[in-house]
């Protein structure tokens, strides 16, 4: 039976005296699993004793189906207390002023997410879902993808994404969003975040998304959005409870008279505390009858051992001292301040008892605690205000919704939600707390699990034709027969850089060359958009056969002169089609302008890729409309739009080498639309490869060129089977 492999980076499990499980959203999520379960994590302690780690580990299997990664304390202060939460943390809540770093952060964050993947990998089988949790572990799917391809693995984040202008601030900003294209599915909390994602992928990693898919490497990642429930049952029964209806009547004998403002925080610089009491004193100090309102702050203890979260709980304890004394009258302190954990049916009291959530995070992935305070409006109902800039928001979407910045509006907030009416308020939360109770913590993870299965396991696109035709050139040569090989360059051969002149072959690069240069039986023609000089210039010390500007001109095998294919061709068009470009060099930053002999080119590689996009698509069709009556072609290609003449095109180019060879196959293979002519063309035993996921005529796709110069080197490989005679 398949299972599920849960990794969080804790296990929910308290290791003392006991090994206690603990309770959340995302345990009653998975139990109903059963055996099927499997739930990797940190136990919570660094235990150096090996005895005590075996009996730990064994107790954790047994009672609960749970295995522990074992980190040491230096791992947990590098890559938990540092990398996790000094530098990414921050960085996610859109706070780069609180980012810290440090190198060696970085290597302990990448040898435990190593860690972790050792420990999936010995307890996954092909079949099983994996399921990784949160940002301590965002290399984590890159790293099982490349050790077990055919592993199904989900990565969900339970923090915003933020903006690419904040996540590029992290000087390993391109490793982590790799890692999580690892995945096969990544989901976030609300669309905003997954378009911060893509939006960061495509101008880290150069690679474009559509609306719910990212194309990259032969396969695809998923993205999708899957806003988290709580543990809705759970809230119920509590109501139903004798031990939370005693503490209610307790409450409401302690606080009889006043209106109740609660909040709920871990004690944390995201949760906007500050802020929110400068809106208190606003509403204070408005108020006349001070008597009659409590405000009750529950602040949950987070990460202590942090000095910035100190500071934190002594600026706040300050704060609530001074408004206590500035607004205390001789019946009532204004605020009450908790400062720890609160059992779970006194909490569901305290929701229930208060006239007013007060729910005002700076930023928050979700933010359970909006939706816990609905879950308890069953009979009576208060009155929701809820951060803009919470993940619940969306959800949520009766709530009074503030920005926590504006404590002048906060405050106003929360006069109005005072004088709300039981019916107006009843009104507002009942649908509200419907979405909450159907959509809860189970709903969530089915639906994320339920999508992970529909995906297929993944597999190299056109495999099994990519080893056909390795195969069928490989005995073509064997036999001694000749092969035709027609190669772009930049995007197939080499990898496009962001400035052209940078990409001059590379060690690959050569390597491949220098195999097909001295492999007998194969006649290459490097067929490129390129100028002669550009091509002299990066493989003039090759024998092979250069075509340049897509077939404008030729340096044929040996030789060193270029001969004009073009000779009878005009490009008077070009000075009416210049000032066009020039237009939009000058109003899209990072662009340029490249005039070859036989075409014009507009590269826009180095402009922000989303604005440079669809300046190409604006400019593309503009030159379509101008050149309508002219035997011209634009093509847009990868970061370039370039205009030909439509007689010059590396189909007729390829077409008129062979004319003077005499092959048993040929092989043609390119990246952009600029090859679709060679695809195209009517010769006998073609080959056509095109390098990239886009859509083609080519009869296979390989991901990258490394993939292509990983295919010519296994068909160069010598083949024990030769093809039977007369077989093409």
């Amino acid at each position: 039976m398949a299972k599920v492999i849960n990794v969080s980076n804790r296990l929910p499990v308290t290791i003392g005296e006991k090994i206690e499980k603990s309770s959340g959203g995302l345990v009653t999520a998975l139990e109903a699993m059963g055996p099927s379960l499997r739930w990797i994590g940190w136990p919570g302690a660094a235990i150096d004793d090996e005895a005590r780690q075996r009996d730990i580990e064994k107790t954790l299997r047994d009672q609960f189906g749970y295995v522990p990664v074992f980190l040491d304390a230096g791992e947990v202060e590098a890559f938990y207390e540092g990398f996790a939460n000094s530098s990414l943390w921050p960085l996610l809540h859109y706070m780069p002023s609180r980012f810290r770093y440090e190198p060696q952060w970085w290597e302990q964050y990448r040898k435990v997410n190593e860690k972790f993947a050792a420990c999936v990998l010995e307890v996954a089988q092909d079949d099983d879902l994996v399921w990784v949790h949160d940002y301590q572990l965002m290399l984590l799917p890159g790293i099982l993808r490349e050790a077990r391809p055919s592993l199904r693995v989900a990565f969900f984040l339970h923090t915003p994404f933020p903006s690419y202008e904040v996540f590029r601030c992290h000087p390993n900003r391109a490793a982590l969003a790799s890692g999580l294209l690892g995945a096969d599915l990544v989901g976030f909390h609300t669309f905003g975040y997954l378009r911060h994602f893509c939006s960061s992928v495509l101008r880290l990693l150069g690679i474009e998304s559509d609306l719910t898919e990212i194309r990259h490497e032969g396969r695809t990642t998923r993205v999708g959005v899957y806003p988290i429930g709580i543990n809705a049952s759970r809230f119920d029964a509590a109501l139903d409870s004798p031990q939370c209806a005693a503490h209610l009547t307790s409450f409401r004998e302690a606080y009889k008279g006043q209106r109740v403002i609660l909040s709920v925080e871990r004690l944390d610089y995201t949760k906007g505390i500050p802020q929110r009491l400068d809106a208190i004193d606003l509403f204070l100090a408005r108020r006349e009858n001070r008597d009659d309102i409590k405000f009750i702050f529950v602040a949950v203890p987070s990460r202590e051992n942090v000095e910035e979260y100190r500071v934190l709980r002594e600026e706040v304890e300050l704060r609530i001292g001074g408004l206590n004394g500035k607004y205390a009258t001789l019946h009532n302190s204004p605020i009450h301040f908790v400062h720890g954990s609160v059992d779970f049916k006194e909490l569901c009291a305290l929701y229930v008892l208060a006239d007013v959530g007060l729910v005002t995070p700076l930023i928050d992935g979700m933010n359970l605690v909006a939706k816990e305070y609905v879950a308890c409006q069953r009979d009576q109902a208060g009155t929701l205000i809820l951060s803009e800039f919470a993940g619940a928001a969306q959800d949520l979407f009766n709530a009074t919704i503030v920005n926590p910045y504006d404590a002048q509006s906060v405050a106003g907030a929360m006069e109005e939600a005072l004088g709300t009416s039981p019916e107006e308020a009843m009104r507002l939360m009942r649908p509200m707390r419907e979405r909450v109770m159907r959509y809860d913590a189970s709903r969530w993870a089915s639906w994320l699990l339920d999508d992970l299965r529909a995906i297929k396991p993944p597999a190299p696109p056109d495999a099994d034709l990519a080893e056909q035709a390795s195969r069928r050139i490989s005995q073509t040569l064997a036999r001694g027969g000749r092969v035709a090989m027609f190669l772009d360059y930049d995007g197939t051969l080499r990898e496009i850089e962001r400035i052209p002149e940078a990409a001059r072959p590379n060690a690959a690069t050569r390597s491949l060359l220098d195999r097909l240069q001295n492999h007998p039986g194969l006649d290459v023609t490097i067929i490129s958009g390129r100028t002669p000089d550009d091509l002299d210039s990066f493989l003039g010390s090759y024998s092979f056969g250069l075509v340049a500007e897509h077939g404008a001109a030729i340096r044929r095998p040996h030789e060193r002169r270029w001969e004009q294919l073009d000779r009878n061709v005009s490009y008077a068009w070009m000075e009416n089609v210049l000032p066009v470009l020039q237009l939009y060099e000058r109003s899209t930053p990072g662009s340029f302008i490249e005039r070859k002999r036989t075409s014009l080119a507009w590269h826009y590689r180095r402009t922000d890729p989303q604005f440079g996009l669809w300046k190409a698509r604006a400019l593309v069709a503009e030159i379509a409309t101008l050149i309508a009556n002219l035997p011209l072609k634009v093509r847009h290609g990868k970061k370039i739009v370039e205009i030909t003449s439509t007689e010059v095109n590396k189909g007729s180019a390829m077409l008129h080498v062979l004319e003077q060879l005499e092959v048993d196959l040929v092989l043609c293979a390119g990246d952009d639309v600029t090859d679709e002519d060679m695809y195209q063309s009517d010769v006998r035993n073609l080959i056509s490869i095109h390098i990239g996921m886009e859509d083609t005529r080519a009869m296979m796709s390989l991901p990258s060129p490394a993939a292509f110069r990983f295919f010519l080197t296994e068909s160069l490989a010598p083949t024990p089977t030769p093809l039977a005679v007369g077989e093409k």
